[in-house]
């Protein structure tokens, strides 16, 4: 099984983690099969543990920047960093991430991974537009918890590996779209945007030159 996942660190039954599944057909192209929805962390989280033999990507950070962990001197080895993270709240975690930015001058108030600015990812250390520090704090330990492999992070079951994916690599850096893929404001979840014909079609276009197959969606 292939899963893509759009993950929320407080998800509602209103708008709940999205996972798109999907499978290999007969002629090498990928086609989707069908989403998944939870609408709590726990629920996400046993699903991730329950299921097997899966390649999954998710859409949020799986660690810290290492030069955050340096000065602060938490852990080195993603295990231990995820487990001494987990151990906070939210709200102090909120605070110890308020108040290293403080000490650091303007104009470099984040730390950032080797990978963020190649991929214009947020700094993980972010906790407004888009939250991605609380993503990083509910999803990381749940897909730790999972037993999952994370390529160079964690030596887990290697029928199910699970992979930090960054969609807006594809949308923007690869694609050129500039314009908004999604929204988290209802008023603008339209039928316009779901079917977005160019956006669809740019997608389904460089799967197919890029990767060598294409993507098939039935009505999910």
């Amino acid at each position: 099984m292939l899963f893509g996942c759009d993950f929320s660190s407080a998800p509602t039954s209103r708008k709940p983690i999205v996972v798109a599944v999907g499978e290999m057909a007969g002629t090498g192209d990928l086609a989707l099969t069908g989403l998944q929805r939870f609408a709590t962390l726990d629920a996400w989280g046993q699903w991730l543990r329950s299921s097997p033999a899966w390649v999954g990507g998710f859409d949020f950070p799986f660690s810290l920047p290492r030069e955050l962990g340096r000065d602060l001197g938490w852990p080195a080895a993603w295990p231990e960093l995820v487990a001494h993270c987990a151990a906070m709240s939210r709200h102090e975690l909120r605070n110890i991430l308020d108040a290293y930015r403080a000490t650091r001058p303007v104009g470099n108030k984040y730390a950032h991974r080797a990978t963020d600015l190649p991929a214009g990812s947020s700094s993980p250390m972010k906790l407004v537009n888009p939250p991605v520090a609380l993503m990083f704090h509910e999803g990381a330990p749940r897909v730790l918890a999972s037993g999952a492999h994370v390529p160079a992070l964690s030596e887990g079951d290697r029928s199910r590996v699970a992979l930090e994916a960054y969609p807006g690599l594809l949308v923007r850096k690869q694609l050129g779209i500039r314009e908004s893929y999604k929204s988290d404001t209802k008023a603008e979840h339209t039928p316009a945007r779901r079917n977005h014909p160019v956006g669809l079609n740019r997608a389904k276009y460089a799967l197919r030159q890029r990767h060598g197959f294409q993507l098939l969606i039935a009505n999910c």
